[in-house]
């Protein structure tokens, strides 16, 4: 299926959040995630199931100071 992944497209083969984080590298790392515009906790990711065309956002915590 084809998702967006902060807006760019991407073809995998996931159900669920959890494992297209997985496919795209993401998987382990403090992120933030949201599908179509709906926050995701990541206890809740490897339920949350995926469609055609779903949008997810991913947001990695930065460092300053």
């Amino acid at each position: 299926m084809r998702i967006f992944l902060n807006d760019n497209a991407h073809d995998v083969d996931a159900a669920t959040l959890a494992a297209a984080l997985e496919s795209l590298g993401f998987g382990g790392r403090k992120i933030a995630t949201a599908v179509n515009g709906r926050f995701v906790a990541a206890a809740a990711r490897p339920s949350t199931k995926l469609a055609d065309g779903d949008r997810i956002e991913v947001i990695a915590p930065m460092q300053g100071g």
